[in-house]
């Protein structure tokens, strides 16, 4: 059954198959979870972005609103792609929920390791994602080099001191989820950017319910909202759309560099450093080329094996989801 605004189709499938779309929404969450690392690439390279974003524009369809309040729920399920979204969805939740601690420590204990795997990750990606644009043309070769701009400058940016208050975190959510389902921008390096990533990491290793909830409710109206104008942009340009992600992503390998100096912190009155949930509030760092002597070259050979992990397990990925 196709939709006749959406370029996706609804697919009667196996539960194996409903399995295997678990399994992506996983690499997703898992994705979602790093800063710098899009769930929207993931999504992109694992061929079910479109129709992710179409089975959550559908959400905001008006015979689906008809369709609740006159509490047809026959029609609601008709509608909505419900078995596909819960499927990904569900993948996500658990990559969420059982990385989310681990992923915390490995940023605080063993970062280079860490981003180096995901430095080849999206290296790979934009590699798989460029075959998505039909034509390269001074249009698109001018929306590329748009998007990598604008991404570095982005990426460059330090964290800010926001408040933890209600609405402040619902804000966050909607700009999270919005930049989570662009390929090449990563949500949670928004919620960097915005103060809020280790106020969430915290969150779901707590089960911190009422700071969850107001990030999801915000994530919820982004999305919705966000998607419409997204698929538009696919209907309608869509190589300009894809060259300008593919810029995206290139921009945002400033911040996967897994060799970074600390330069400049927050400081108060006394010329202290400020402390906030747990971390020193950076505000400038600098990627460096890291030395082959130092403990024997050890750690570079095996940050570059890692990233060459990333690249072959996007080389799989991508096959497999063409098979």
């Amino acid at each position: 059954m196709t939709t006749s605004e959406n370029s996706y189709e609804k697919k009667q499938r196996s539960p194996r198959e409903y399995v295997g779309l678990v399994l992506k929404g996983m690499a997703m969450g898992a994705s979602d979870v790093v800063p710098g690392v899009s769930g929207g690439t993931m999504a992109f390279i694992l061929g079910i972005y479109q129709e992710l974003l179409g089975s959550i524009k559908d959400v905001a369809n008006a015979d689906l609103i008809k369709a609740i309040f006159s509490f047809n729920f026959k029609k609601v399920f008709e509608i909505v792609n419900w078995q596909f979204l819960l499927a990904v969805v569900s993948g996500i939740g658990i990559a969420v929920v059982s990385l989310a601690g681990i992923l915390e420590y490995l940023l605080e204990n063993q970062p280079v390791f860490l981003w180096s795997f995901f430095f080849g990750l999206v290296v790979a990606s934009i590699i798989m994602v460029q075959k998505q644009v039909g034509s390269w043309n001074v249009g698109t070769i001018a929306a590329l080099v748009i998007g990598t701009v604008g991404a570095y400058i982005l990426v460059g940016r330090v964290p800010a001191q926001t408040p933890d208050t209600w609405w402040f975190l619902m804000l966050s959510g909607m700009v999270a989820i919005c930049a989570m389902i662009l390929p090449g921008i990563s949500g949670s390096f928004i919620l960097v950017l915005m103060g809020k990533y280790q106020t969430v990491l915290a969150a779901v290793s707590d089960f911190d319910i009422t700071t969850l909830a107001f990030i999801a409710i915000g994530a919820v109206i982004g999305l919705v909202t966000f998607a419409q104008v997204l698929s538009w942009l696919f209907k309608n340009f869509n190589d300009l759309t894809v060259a300008t992600l593919i810029g995206l992503m290139i921009g945002s390998l400033r911040k996967i560099w897994p060799w970074k100096d600390d330069l400049d912190w927050v400081r108060d009155a006394a010329g202290e450093i400020l402390i906030r949930d747990g971390h020193p509030i950076v505000t400038k760092q600098a990627n460096y080329l890291p030395n082959m002597i130092d403990n024997g070259g050890q750690e570079i050979f095996f940050a570059i094996g890692l990233a060459l992990v990333g690249f072959v397990i996007i080389l799989i990925l991508d096959r497999l989801s063409s098979e």
